[in-house]
């Protein structure tokens, strides 16, 4: 299957995806967004990130950043915060670039390594568009954790794989139907930049049409 053009979805909408399906909603189909302090932070990350040369060479080492890339296999597009090619005799060839390259795709996130998998996904999506533009396997990529100032490892194993593109057709049946999840309050809530959008405190609370209902019947009422 290919996807065309116009149904491309964002790829960085995969971690808002995988943290809360109703936040990718709200921003992705609707459309709304609002910034914390979380956010702005994470932005003047990626800034300083792409404010460097698009391309920088250390020895053997070339490091791309703000790299474009797109799959219509997954219907993805999106950048890269950086993408590091090390010469390696096993590697692809790169136009422009003499020699063979291993690649490795990099995402810098502004906290540390959280507990869910939203990070991670994000990464292999990156990988898998890589793979589909230069016809290559890539094996592991890392992501930049501003609060610790360290580097995670992600080995892009088959199970991981299978995962991510799961996400990604669960996005596009959503997108389809242009459907926006109901709210779960969770403790993830208290951080989000969308609660005052997003209202999740009120999922308990009745609907307009249950409380019409039991102010004229009852509560009592079937």
């Amino acid at each position: 299957m290919s996807y065309p053009e116009d149904a491309y979805l964002m790829l960085s909408g995969i971690q808002h995806f995988a943290f809360c399906r109703r936040q990718w909603a709200l921003i992705h189909l609707e459309q709304q967004w609002e910034e914390n302090l979380r956010t702005m932070d994470g932005n003047l990350m990626h800034e300083r990130v792409h404010d460097d040369a698009i391309r920088e060479k250390r020895g053997t080492l070339v490091i791309t950043r703000a790299m474009a890339v797109s799959s219509p296999r997954l219907g993805l597009s999106g950048e890269c915060d950086a993408v590091e090619f090390h010469q390696d005799p096993k590697g692809i060839p790169v136009f422009g670039m003499e020699g063979t390259y291993r690649i490795v795709p990099v995402e810098y996130k502004r906290g540390a390594p959280k507990e869910n998998d939203c990070d991670v996904l994000q990464l292999t999506a990156q990988a898998l568009c890589l793979e589909d533009m230069l016809c290559c396997e890539i094996r592991e990529g890392f992501l930049y954790y501003g609060e610790t100032r360290h580097r995670t490892k992600v080995v892009f194993d088959e199970q991981l794989r299978e995962r991510t593109e799961a996400v990604i057709q669960e996005m596009h049946e959503l997108y389809r139907r242009h459907h926006t999840p109901k709210a779960k309050r969770r403790k993830a809530c208290n951080a989000c930049s969308l609660k005052e959008i997003c209202l999740p405190a009120l999922e308990k609370t009745k609907s307009a049409s249950d409380y019409l209902r039991d102010t004229l019947y009852g509560e009592d009422e079937p």
